[in-house]
C-alpha cells in the first residue's frame, strides 16, 4: 500500500487535498470495513476495518485509447491515494458493449503502468470491471422497482425527450409511471429475458419530474441492447446506463472520494439519491462515497474527442492510434515524451473547479527539463551537404589517416563515458552551414571565413562545387593546423562560428522523422469549427540523415539530444539494429510558430 508522504512541502495545495485532510482529521472515514474484494453491505460487514486510509479510482471506459486529457485524472487519483496512505483502483466502466473491446482494456492497463502507477497494493490487485457487478446492479434495480422508486417506461425515445421538459417547463408524467411495483417488476423481467425488442422500453428512476435539475427527471437506468459483451458474452440483453452503474461501482468498491471532471457536477444529486436509496434498503454499506469535481485539463493544438481522433485514424490523416502526432498516450510515448514529463505537466497545471487550457509549450518545457539531465548527446546531420578538406592529405600525410576526436556522452554526467569518432578528408555538414553570399551576422562557412568543426579543427572555407543546374554539391575548405580542440594552442585562431559534423567514412545512415504539431490552430475544433481544416501540412517531414558512429547500435527507447537540433528517440515500431529510425520529440527551445 502507498504510504503517506510526510514532506508537506512536496504536496501541492488544492481543494481536494483540503477535503481529504479534513475527512482524515475528523475521522469521517473511520469505521469503514472492506472485505478485500468489492461487494454489498453484508459482504463488507463481515470483513475487517479497511487498511486504506482513503480509496480513489480511475474508471475509464474501454472504448478507445487514453489521451493526454486522461493523464490528469490518472495522476490525480493515483497521486492522492499515494500521498494519503490510500489505494487507487483501476476500474473499467464497461457498460456499453457495442463500443468496448479487449484491445482497449489492454492498452489502458499498459499506459497507466507506463505513467508510473500501480493498482496492486498489499499483494492484492485492485483491477476491477463494472461488468463483474452486473448481477448486483440488476438486483439493485429490482429493489428500486419493489420500493416504488423505478418503473418500466414504454414511450418512444422522442416522447420521453419531449415529456422530460426543459429548463422552463417541468416534465410530464409517462402513462407508465403509475404502474404498480408488481407490474413494473414483471415487465423488467421480460426485458431481462429478451421478450422485447431493442429500444422497446427502458427502466427509469422515479424521482421528480419538476426538478430544476433535468438529470433528476426520472433518468433512465436500463435499456435493452442485444450486443455481445467482451467480458460477459451474451449473458445479458439489458445493460445499465453509465450514470446508474458508476455510483454503484464506487460503493461496492468502498471508494471514499469519487473524483471526476466538472461535466459530472449536475449528475451528483442523482449519484447521491441512488446510493442513499440502496443504502436505506440495506444493499450498500455506509459511509457512502462522495463525488468531487475538478476542472478538465485541455492542451492547445490538439483534439481529444474520441470521435475526432478515430476520424483522424480511419481517414488516414495519421498512421494509427500510436502515430507520434496523436495526443494519445501511446502516440506520445512513441514520439518520445517521458512519463516524468507528463506527470510534471499535470502537477504544474494545478487542480481547480474550472476547466483550464495549457499551452503545448508547457509540455515541451517539462520534457526538456526531464531530458536535459539524462539524455546522452550525439552529432547528427539532418540536411546533409558534403564538406571536402582539400589539404587533408598535406596535413596528415595520407588520405587514409583518421584523426581521432572525442566528446563527453553528457557534459554533466561523466559516468556516461566518452563518445569516439574521427575526422577524414570528407565530412557531412548541414546545408544551412554554408552560404555562398552570407547574410548579415552569418558566421559559419562562406568563402574566406573560418569556423570551428565542433570537437575538431578550425577550417577556412575556400569555395564550393556545383552541378550543372548551379546547385551546391560540396563545400571546399582547408584545415588550419594546430587548432584541434583540447590541444595546446587550439584557441590561437579565434572564430565566431561552430558547426557540427559527421565523418563521411564512418557515418551511420538513418531515417529521421521530424514531427511537429498536428494542427496549426491552438483550438482547432473550438466553436464547432471543422478541425480538419486546421491540420498542419508540415507536421511530418522525413529525412535521410547521417549520424555519428556511436549510434550504429542504439537500443529501443533510447532518448538522445542531437546537438543543436533537439531531442530525439528511437522509433518503437520501425527502429532496428543496423537500420536506425529516430523521431524528433522536441526542439532545444520553444520556437514553434
Amino acid at each position: 500500500m502507498s504510504q503517506p508522504n510526510n514532506d508537506e512541502a512536496l504536496k501541492p495545495n488544492n481543494f481536494l487535498r483540503h477535503v481529504i485532510e479534513h475527512d482524515l482529521e475528523t475521522n469521517a472515514l473511520a469505521g469503514r470495513h472492506f472485505a478485500g474484494t468489492p461487494g454489498d453491505a453484508a459482504h463488507h460487514a463481515a470483513g475487517p476495518l479497511d487498511p486504506a486510509r482513503i480509496r480513489t479510482r480511475f474508471p475509464p471506459e474501454p472504448n478507445g485509447y487514453l489521451h493526454i486529457g486522461h493523464a490528469k485524472a490518472i495522476c490525480l487519483n493515483f497521486g492522492l491515494a499515494r500521498d494519503y496512505g490510500g489505494i487507487c483502483h483501476l476500474r473499467f466502466d464497461d457498460t456499453n458493449p457495442e463500443k468496448e473491446e479487449q484491445e482497449y482494456v489492454d492498452a489502458i492497463k499498459e499506459m497507466v503502468s507506463w505513467l508510473g502507477w500501480d493498482w496492486n497494493a498489499g499483494g492484492t490487485s485492485h483491477l476491477f470491471q463494472a461488468s463483474d457487478y452486473f448481477d448486483f446492479m440488476y438486483a439493485a434495480a429490482e429493489h428500486l422497482i419493489t420500493a416504488g422508486l423505478a418503473y418500466v417506461d414504454e414511450q418512444t425515445a422522442e416522447e420521453m425527450r419531449v415529456n422530460r421538459g426543459d429548463f422552463n417547463t417541468p416534465g410530464t408524467a409517462s402513462p407508465c409511471r403509475a404502474r404498480s411495483p408488481e407490474e413494473n417488476l414483471a415487465r423488467f423481467r421480460e426485458m431481462r429475458d429478451g421478450l422485447h425488442a431493442d429500444g422497446a422500453m427502458v427502466l427509469r428512476a422515479k424521482i421528480d419530474l419538476a426538478s430544476p435539475n433535468i438529470n433528476l427527471r426520472d433518468p433512465t437506468l436500463y435499456r435493452i441492447r442485444r450486443a455481445t459483451h467482451h467480458n460477459t458474452g451474451d449473458k445479458w440483453c439489458i445493460y445499465p446506463m453509465y450514470t446508474y452503474a458508476h455510483p454503484i461501482e464506487d460503493a461496492l468498491e468502498r471508494i471514499t472520494h469519487s473524483v471526476c471532471t466538472v461535466e459530472f457536477e449536475d449528475q451528483r444529486p442523482f449519484y447521491d439519491w441512488l446510493l442513499n436509496a440502496l443504502a436505506d434498503g440495506g444493499l450498500l454499506a455506509r459511509p457512502l462515497p462522495h463525488q468531487y469535481e475538478f476542472g478538465r485539463l485541455n492542451l492547445s493544438y490538439v483534439v481529444t474527442s474520441k470521435r475526432k481522433l478515430r476520424q483522424l485514424v480511419e481517414d488516414g490523416y495519421v498512421a494509427g492510434w500510436d502515430d507520434p502526432r496523436m495526443p494519445t498516450l501511446v502516440g506520445m510515448r512513441r514520439r518520445g515524451y517521458t512519463p516524468e514529463s507528463i506527470r510534471n505537466m499535470v502537477d504544474s497545471s494545478g487542480v481547480t473547479k474550472q476547466n483550464a487550457w495549457l499551452d503545448y509549450s508547457v509540455l515541451d518545457g517539462c520534457l526538456r527539463t526531464d531530458l536535459e539531465g539524462k539524455a546522452g548527446r550525439a552529432c547528427a546531420v539532418l540536411d546533409p551537404l558534403k564538406l571536402k578538406l582539400t589539404n587533408y592529405t598535406e596535413i596528415f600525410g595520407s588520405a587514409d589517416h583518421r584523426e581521432a576526436c572525442s566528446a563527453p556522452a553528457h557534459p554533466h554526467l561523466p559516468e556516461l563515458g566518452i563518445r569516439h569518432f574521427s575526422l577524414g578528408p570528407e565530412l557531412w555538414v548541414e546545408q544551412e552551414d554554408f552560404m555562398e553570399v552570407p547574410s548579415k551576422g552569418y558566421h559559419r562557412l562562406y568563402p574566406g571565413n573560418k569556423a570551428r568543426l565542433k570537437y575538431g579543427y578550425v577550417i577556412e572555407c575556400t569555395g564550393c562545387e556545383k552541378d550543372a543546374d548551379g546547385q551546391v554539391t560540396a563545400v571546399l575548405a582547408t584545415l588550419v593546423p594546430d587548432t584541434k580542440s583540447g590541444t595546446p594552442g587550439a584557441d590561437a585562431v579565434k572564430v565566431k562560428g561552430v558547426i557540427t559534423w559527421v565523418g563521411a567514412h564512418e557515418a551511420v545512415a538513418a531515417e529521421v522523422r521530424l514531427y511537429d504539431r498536428l494542427f496549426k490552430e491552438a483550438q482547432p475544433d473550438a466553436g464547432g469549427k471543422d478541425f480538419l481544416q486546421a491540420i498542419n501540412p508540415d507536421s511530418l517531414k522525413i529525412t535521410q540523415a547521417w549520424l555519428e558512429p556511436s549510434l550504429k547500435a542504439v537500443p529501443l527507447g533510447t532518448h538522445l539530444q542531437f546537438e543543436r537540433h533537439g531531442y530525439f528517440v528511437t522509433d518503437r515500431v520501425d527502429h532496428a539494429q543496423g537500420r536506425p529510425v529516430f523521431n524528433k520529440t522536441a526542439s532545444l527551445k520553444d520556437g514553434w510558430k
